[in-house]
């Protein structure tokens, strides 16, 4: 029979154990070691049942159980030190408080996903992974943020296998009151809202959930209330679910109502207001919009408004190609904002040129929430290195005239957060050797390039380490693999040949992420009879554990899964090759550890940063990856394997795929399964140790999330925090008036004749050549310009490479015709083929880049032709 309603019944915990609910309700036990011990020993058998959820398992306990820990001393003295340990952790002070003065009061950081924990299923993939390291790391390192984002009724599907091995989705309904999480009440006690105007005169309503990510507060908007329709009430329904107006209500609440709820977060709370607010990747660029609409209500022009919303926004973009970027239809964008929905205050067509694509090729009947998020961001950045070459590439378009390199989309390369993904065994061996305290602030603050105590740990000791981390992973694919086939319909009569599946002594290499064709899960497919031979090689076999979800959306991605699925059901290797399906937290912190090599072969360059292979080497593991994302920044040979590509742009797609499959199999053959089976005097794995000691020595240090939150403290919070202050009211409008002039006054600004005191086609190394340049200034002063000369090495189409600027010096007063001459040495400092050219750009004191405008004024054709522009 049938529930026809569902209540959730809470346990009445005895007055002494009453502690354990604050403990069960901060998150910081999925990254706790000591607390997740003391709520497995409550019940261990019902704590395996719950899997690690303390919530879950504080719900089923039963009642003589909780009578007769209240009497235990020994559990009541460790409740007490666990308890202690928290309330110092939320009230000390930590790596932030000691920076001294300047940093922002409080960052909100918008998301559509976060992953914390499994418990709370809140993700979808990489994206909500990172998000939900970026808060664990600001937590540890007191950095006072306010996570903000959606609570989804459904979370991300759960995946199984049909027996063909088709990928089949299920939705489990979540209850919150069953979820660690709390609601946030209104002063009255009720449950505290924000609402959204929609077109007709309804609304779009939700509450806010809390959940206390240690030190970080994370807001969750849940339009499941009564008061929405059905189909409002759907909006929070699943993650990356439904058609465009769906995704564009989701996209407003998360945005707009974000951030509402973040004020009435601070406002019932005494919660510092964000001076900073980070929007990760474009779902949530609204709320540069509604801060828009915040300050307009408070008396200033739009102009204003949107300067001031700038200077203290920082906008993170995460995808490497323009299919990942949520785009809507200008109409739909329309019905949805203006007098009769949302934002009344704001013109539309103020909203709609923040998301046109105004680049060449781009669809100008589309809005673009990436184009959105960088126009109304002071400061963007990828997420590594060659995602920040590849981003500033992508947008260049919006700001015409520049060098792609000039483009203001800056770096912070991702991390991750250690205490999650590092095995306990590891922690353990490192708190072993430099203490327990040393070893937390190494894994959580980071900060030094070395963990040079790792030289300390033996040979012996690592490859024992190394040897239980893979037995324990045999034992979790059996587990795993056996539950597999029940669901696809086996019987245990057909399932006796699991307890052979992997060899606990045989090379186990690791492939787990998300299935988009770009990432090729299959591409060690593509010569089948050569991976059987790898696989069951007499002497060095390899093993392969295989893990990763298809969009629902995406059938060719399902093709993908099916194809792999198909091939490890084969008896010949399925004792060597497994797919397992549901990949998510709980199956990835037992991967990562378990495997030797992570093996990582996207697209290069489409991989923006992939920090699976990042959580790998905290354990030991070695990347066997292409180089893209964050191994092209970091490879070394010591660390692991860099696959050869072959991304020449005439490259047939299926010959590429070849040429790199041939080079993974050569590399696995010839250097990769040779160096793990070679047995140096000791009997042990010399070469293969070293390899892994390396890892943790030089790797470990770089790929932290407590790094990686530092910087974005150091490089843009602070900065972006300084820009909020410096613009009060009056200096928004001294900057937008500014602004305002110089575009109109662009028209007539150009440089009309330069000359140089070169005279020949050679100079040698050292010599400064004189400039002398005519410029019109189209009625600004020299004030509102700076005029640069740009000189460096050029190619064969004379295109200058590495360039260097020099700023000119206007000279005496304009002529009768209003043109101002600029002077200045330009210095031949390299040898080689060398050309400058001169350029003007507007230039004010509160700008941060000088392409922040998009204006440039450089010589016309005639002027270069006759400037001697080239000295060869």
């Amino acid at each position: 029979m049938k529930a026809i309603r569902r209540f959730t019944v809470r346990p009445v915990l005895p007055e002494p154990l009453r502690p354990l609910s604050d403990l069960a309700r901060n998150l910081r036990w999925s990254w706790h070691a000591e607390t997740r011990d003391l709520f497995q020993s409550v019940d261990p058998e019902r704590w395996a049942v719950a899997e690690g959820d303390p919530v879950r398992l504080l719900g089923g306990v039963r009642t003589a159980r909780l009578a007769e820990l209240a009497q235990d001393r020994r559990f009541l003295r460790r409740l007490t030190a666990v308890a202690d340990d928290l309330h110092d952790y939320m009230t000390g002070e930590r790596w932030y408080q000691r920076q001294g003065d300047g940093l922002p009061a409080a960052v909100a950081y918008f998301s559509p996903e976060f992953g914390i924990t499994a418990a709370l299923p809140q993700y979808s993939g990489g994206l909500g992974i990172l998000a939900g390291d970026h808060l664990k790391a600001a937590s540890d390192l007191g950095v006072p943020l306010i996570g903000v984002g959606l609570l989804y009724r459904h979370g991300y599907f759960r995946q199984t296998l049909s027996r063909d091995g088709w990928q089949q989705e299920h939705y489990p309904v979540l209850d919150p009151n069953e979820l660690p999480l709390t609601l946030l009440k209104d002063t009255d006690g009720a449950p505290a809202r924000v609402s959204l105007a929609l077109p007709g005169g309804t609304g779009l309503h939700a509450r806010i959930w809390l959940a206390q990510v240690g030190r970080v507060p994370l807001l969750l908007l849940d339009s499941d209330v009564e008061d929405n329709d059905l189909g409002e009430r759907g909006v929070t329904d699943r993650l990356y679910g439904g058609g465009s107006e769906h995704r564009l209500l989701q996209e407003m609440l998360l945005g707009i109502g974000g951030v509402r709820a973040v004020r009435a977060y601070c406002r019932l709370t005494g919660h510092p207001e964000p001076e900073v607010f980070h929007t990760n990747e474009g779902h949530a660029g609204f709320l540069g919009l509604e801060r828009i609409a915040e300050l307009c209500a408070s008396g200033l022009d739009f102009n204003p408004a949107l300067e001031a919303v700038r200077a203290g926004t920082v906008f993170t973009t995460h995808t490497p190609v323009p299919a990942g970027i949520d785009r809507f239809d200008r109409e739909l964008v329309t019905r949805h904002f203006g007098p009769d929905a949302e934002l009344p205050g704001i013109d539309v067509q103020r909203i709609l040129e923040l998301g046109r694509e105004t680049y060449p090729g781009g669809e100008p009947n589309l809005f673009n929430m990436a184009v959105m998020g960088l126009r109304l961001a002071q400061r963007a950045n990828g997420v590594s290195l060659l995602h920040g070459q590849v981003s500033r590439e992508m947008f260049a378009g919006l700001w015409p005239g520049f060098d792609a390199e000039e483009v203001p989309i800056t770096s912070v390369t991702n991390g991750v957060h250690a205490p999650t993904w590092v095995a306990p065994e590891v922690l353990g061996l490192g708190a072993r050797r430099v203490g327990a305290q040393r070893a937390e602030d190494a894994l959580t603050v980071g900060g030094s390039e070395r963990w040079d105590s790792v030289t300390e740990i033996s040979d012996q000791e690592l490859w024992e380490l190394r040897r239980t981390l893979r037995e324990q992973l045999v034992l979790e694919v059996r587990r795993r693999l056996r539950a597999s086939w029940r669901q696809r319909g086996a019987g245990d009569a057909e399932l006796g040949w699991i307890d052979g599946v992997l060899d606990p002594d045989v090379l186990t290499i690791g492939f787990a992420r998300r299935v988009p064709s770009y990432k090729r899960l299959t591409l060690m497919l593509r010569d089948r009879d050569r991976l059987t031979e790898l696989l069951l090689h007499p002497e060095r076999p390899v093993q392969i554990v295989v893990a990763g979800k298809a969009h629902p959306a995406d059938d060719g991605g399902k093709r993908l899964v099916q194809e792999l699925v198909r091939f490890a059901d084969d008896p010949r290797v399925r004792h060597r090759i497994v797919f397992l399906p549901d990949y998510g937290m709980g199956m990835a912190q037992k991967l990562y550890p378990g495997c030797d090599v992570w093996l990582n072969n996207p697209l290069r360059p489409l991989e923006a940063c992939g920090t699976s292979g990042m959580k790998a080497a905290l354990n030991g593991c070695l990347n066997l990856s292409v180089l893209d994302g964050w191994w092209d920044e970091w490879f070394q040979p010591d660390f692991g394997w860099s696959i050869p590509t072959a991304d020449g742009t005439g490259t047939d797609p299926d010959r590429r795929d070849d040429i790199e499959a041939a080079a993974l199999y050569d590399l696995l053959e010839q250097r990769v399964a040779p160096r793990f089976y070679e047995r140096g005097r000791g009997g042990l794995p010399d070469r293969w140790i070293e390899m892994v000691r390396q890892t943790l020595t030089l790797l470990g240090p770089k790929v932290l999330a407590g790094r990686m939150v530092r910087e974005y403290v150091d490089r843009l919070y602070a900065p972006a925090a300084l820009s909020h202050r410096a613009l009060t009211p009056d200096t928004a409008r001294e900057l937008a008036d500014w602004k305002a002039r110089v575009r109109a006054a662009w028209p007539g600004v150009g440089v009309g004749h330069v000359e140089t005191t070169v005279t020949t086609a050679t100079a040698e190394l050292g010599t400064s050549v004189g400039l002398r340049v005519r410029v019109a200034l189209g009625g600004l002063a020299p004030d509102d310009v700076e005029v640069q000369a740009v000189s460096g090495r050029v190619d064969s189409e004379d295109r200058i490479t590495g360039a260097t600027t020099v700023p000119l010096k206007p000279v005496g007063n304009p002529d009768p015709e209003g043109r101002w001459l600029y002077e200045g040495p330009l210095c031949l400092d390299r040898t080689g083929p060398y050309g400058y050219t001169v350029r003007i750009l507007p230039a004010h004191r509160l700008l941060t880049s000088a392409a922040e405008t998009g204006l440039v004024a450089v010589p016309p054709q005639d002027v270069v032709a006759g400037s001697g522009v080239l000295l060869r």
